[in-house]
């Protein structure tokens, strides 16, 4: 049976989310680099490519790509990075995303289903042949 964290291990993860969140790309990848698990998530299943792609930090986003971060990987409601990186019309996030194979229908809450919903012609535009 597994230990549950504890506080200081806690506190660490919660900086590394932070990180994500905040677009500091450098000292993220430090980390990565040093041995934090490229595709670590919080207790709502998002992982720090979620997190960098929903906060509009295309950086962020193609740091963890070129370390492998699981460009599909979705969280606990089905979103995937690339759905989070259209709903915030980042271009440069989506592009990096797609080039590193991630599924436009992937998810619960697929890319495609999100530019829909939202009306994001341009984003689906860029979807399109990918899909």
């Amino acid at each position: 049976m597994a230990e549950d964290p504890d506080a200081d291990t806690l506190a660490a993860a919660r900086r590394m989310f932070a990180l994500a969140r905040d677009g500091r790309t450098d000292e993220l990848a430090g980390y990565v680099d040093a041995g934090l698990p490229v595709n670590l998530t919080n207790d709502k299943g998002d992982s720090l490519l979620l997190l960098a792609a929903h906060h509009d930090h295309p950086a962020t986003v193609r740091a963890l790509l070129a370390r492998g971060a699981n460009a599909d990987r979705y969280n606990d409601r089905g979103q995937t990075p690339l759905s989070a990186a259209v709903l915030r019309r980042s271009r440069e996030s989506v592009e990096a995303l797609l080039s590193a194979g991630a599924d436009p229908r992937a998810g619960g809450a697929s890319a495609v289903e999100t530019a829909r919903r939202y009306n994001l012609p341009e984003m689906l535009a860029l979807l399109e042949g990918r899909a």
